[in-house]
């Protein structure tokens, strides 16, 4: 091989010259470890971590409160002006109990090796499956399943009882005029309305005797209302068991 041969066989960067086989690891590297780099994701910002903290406190803290409700956490970013030191210990994270009932609330955020807090925001929102009217619904309607739906509604939309499960709700009626999507509580229906002619069940595990009655009060199941006895006419209170019946317990 001639000189001028061998010298075509070299590479040039710059003003250095390299062997061919450290040129090819040098050609590898820019086509490879460039892009990579280029592409790399930007780490987790200090206010970031704290604010993730944060978020996972809440939701164990307020998860706990009841497994039946969706929670969702918007928090609110904290300053990036704000000056967060290091911590080794880890920050710990706190909020008072009646706090966490709250929808909107403050995290403090604190560091035991500096005495170092700060407070961040955020809002809660917590849902929970519950009856809600499929359309519009009048005063004496009969609940069915065609009627009636699933729907998840903020927790504090709900001011009274409300269910979860269609199936308790079958038979009852509604004692006002509902809209489409309107959560289905106790204080809007009646199993037992006044005036309807029902069963009174008295007696013991042993015995029970049965008669015709007739409602005095509306009812929810398991509310107590004044019946009337058909027959006797004297009045009992009584327990309602069901769209049909009401319990004495002797």
């Amino acid at each position: 091989m001639t000189s001028r041969e061998h010298e075509k066989i070299w590479f040039r960067v710059g003003c250095t010259a390299f062997a061919p086989i450290t040129a090819t690891i040098l050609l590898l590297m820019l086509i490879f470890l460039t892009p990579a780099t280029a592409l790399a994701v930007e780490p987790q910002t200090r206010h970031e971590h704290l604010s993730q903290g944060a978020q996972q406190y809440l939701q164990q803290a307020i998860g706990t409160m009841n497994e039946d409700d969706k929670l969702h956490i918007d928090m609110v970013a904290i300053d990036s002006r704000i000056s967060i030191p290091d911590c080794p210990t880890g920050f710990q994270y706190h909020v008072g109990d009646e706090a966490l009932l709250q929808s909107y609330l403050s995290v403090r955020v604190s560091c035991a090796n500096n005495d170092w807090y700060l407070f961040t925001n955020a809002r809660i929102t917590r849902t929970r499956s519950v009856v809600v009217t499929s359309g519009m619904i009048s005063p004496g309607t009969l609940l069915t399943s065609q009627n009636l739906e699933l729907a998840d509604i903020e927790v504090n939309r709900l001011r009274h009882t409300a269910f979860t499960n269609i199936k308790d709700l079958i038979g009852a009626r509604m004692k006002h005029r509902v809209r489409p999507g309107q959560p289905i509580q106790t204080n809007m229906l009646c199993f037992v309305c006044k005036g309807d002619r029902i069963t009174i069940s008295a007696g013991t595990n042993v015995m029970r005797v049965k008669t015709a009655g007739i409602a005095q009060q509306d009812g929810v199941i398991g509310d107590t209302i004044e019946v009337i006895n058909a027959q006797s006419q004297k009045s009992v209170i009584a327990e309602v068991a069901s769209t049909q019946e009401v319990v004495v317990n002797l």
